[in-house]
């Protein structure tokens, strides 16, 4: 006898059963499976890999007080300051900067080196000539500086397509980070050192101009010394009135004893009418009207007063001017390699393994918060 219908029992066929299965989990399909099947297949076939360069270097001031502080920095000596510094993040962030990108991309092709043939559609940069604030977000992207407040170290990082490009670029941003902080070092001592030797060359001319003034005094006057030529003149009057008192004297005592028609009298009288004729001319050289000696000597003493005053002044202009400069040197930053970039030999982006599970995971607990809550409302209207 034949089975009955109703007694015929029909297996399923493999083929149903998965239909039967998407069916049900459709959802779980398109907003999990899916979107975790197709990040796997662009990081695992498509994304190109990318190589990490690192450096790390201090950036101090001369004069910063240090503080003792374990790694590379204390083996170098140079501690992390004491108090918060403002020199290390000029650095960082000059070399995140417009000015930064603007350099690379004129002198190391940088455009170039992130639109390589070999890096794939997504990761590539879209353009051969982006505008400088794409080129700069994009260049943020890869480029990373990271400071280490407690050492005072900084680390930059570079991903690139090829290990040689990660490379170059590490190495030319340390370059140009040394080449800013020597700009800003000139710039200081040039601002510094300005007014200084300003003031030391106003000086300088100062006192030249009455240094050429006393030479022309002394040329006009024929006079080497008119201040010791003054003083012996003085002497020469002194002793001249000296010598006419003791005439006078001599012949006041011969006028009571011999006749003043006598030869001894005449000679005595001769000699204090000579010895009066030489103290009235020595007198009138020396402080008579017109061009004396007392003029002349108060003009040359007033410019050896002026001279005095000029060299005090060229003194102390050039001890400032000495001063700036330790200032100047006391205040310039350095930028010293601690680890020069390294030649990159593997991959380490992108973390293909870290992105697919963080992406399933994440689209996993998404959909279960969604089913929940579904279910929530679902089990509300009933």
């Amino acid at each position: 006898m034949k089975p009955s219908g109703r007694d015929e029992i029909e297996k399923p066929s493999l083929r149903s059963i998965i239909i039967r299965g998407i069916k049900r989990k459709r959802y779980f399909i398109g907003l999990v499976v899916l979107p975790s099947l197709l990040t796997a297949t662009y990081y695992y076939f498509v994304a190109s890999d990318q190589y990490e360069s690192t450096a790390d270097y201090v950036v101090r001031r001369a004069d910063a007080p240090q503080k003792s502080s374990g790694g590379a920095a204390a083996l170098l000596g140079f501690g992390a300051p004491t108090g918060a510094s403002a020199d290390p993040y000029i650095v960082s962030d000059y070399l995140l900067s417009h000015d930064a990108v603007k350099s690379l991309r004129r002198d190391d092709n940088l455009v170039g080196r992130f639109r390589r043939t070999s890096i794939d559609f997504i990761s590539a940069l879209k353009s051969d000539d982006p505008s400088p604030e794409k080129l700069l977000k994009y260049y943020r992207d890869q480029v990373g500086v990271e400071q280490n407040l407690e050492s005072g170290i900084s680390q930059i990082k570079v991903r690139a397509f090829t290990p040689q490009d990660s490379y170059h670029i590490a190495d030319k941003l340390l370059k140009m980070g040394e080449d800013r902080v020597n700009q800003i070092n000139e710039r200081t001592t040039r601002g510094q050192l300005s007014s200084a030797q300003n003031n030391l060359a106003n000086a300088e001319k100062e006192l030249a101009n009455i240094q050429r003034k006393i030479t022309l005094f002394r040329q006009k006057g024929g006079d080497i010394n008119p201040t010791g030529s003054g003083k012996a003149q003085i002497e020469l009057v002194s002793q001249l009135t000296a010598s006419l008192a003791s005439a006078r004297a001599r012949l006041n005592s011969l006028q009571g004893f011999i006749s003043p028609s006598s030869p001894q009298y005449r000679a005595v009288a001769a000699q204090v009418s000579a010895l009066q004729r030489q103290v009235d001319l020595q007198n009138a050289r020396l402080a008579g009207a017109g061009n004396n000696i007392a003029v002349g000597l108060g003009t040359y003493e007033d410019l050896i007063v002026r001279q005095d005053f000029a060299a005090k002044r060229y003194a102390a202009a050039a001890a400032v001017l000495d001063e700036a400069k330790a200032q100047a040197l006391r205040q310039q930053i350095y930028l010293v390699r601690v680890v020069d970039p390294n030649m990159p030999v593997k991959s380490l982006y992108p973390e293909r393994g870290r992105i697919v599970i963080t992406v399933f995971f994440s689209l996993l607990i998404a959909y279960a918060v969604g089913w929940l809550m579904l279910a929530g409302v679902r089990e509300h209207k009933m």
